[in-house]
């Protein structure tokens, strides 16, 4: 039988999760760039090393808006670690990020 100390140990020893995000964006207006540049920030201070940020543009490909869901741009869907999550405009409120994509600033 596992006790709580060996649980809580396991769980340390895990690696760490990998975010999946998705960023999706309208061509590279200024509120995109924006954006993309937000969350580049955002991955590279929490999640070195720890997630695939993909950013698809819906001028180019349509089809991405349609299969994602996306009723407006910029959108960061995070797939993984779920649940997921969806978070509209230039990424720029970093608190409200890093509480939805369930970091912590001492996790930096």
């Amino acid at each position: 039988m596992t006790t709580k100390k060996q649980f809580e140990n396991a769980l340390k020893k895990r690696k760490p999760k990998k975010y999946v995000l998705h960023l999706y964006v309208a061509g590279l207006s200024p509120k995109s760039q924006k954006a993309i540049e937000n969350i580049r920030k955002i991955c590279a201070g929490y999640l070195q090393g720890k997630y695939d940020l993909k950013i698809q543009d819906i001028y180019k490909n349509p089809i991405f808006a349609k299969n994602g869901q996306i009723l407006g741009v910029p959108t960061l869907i995070k797939e993984l670690p779920l649940p997921l999550r969806k978070f509209v405009g230039d990424m720029s409120n970093t608190e409200k990020l890093l509480a939805g994509l369930d970091l912590r600033l001492n996790n930096k």
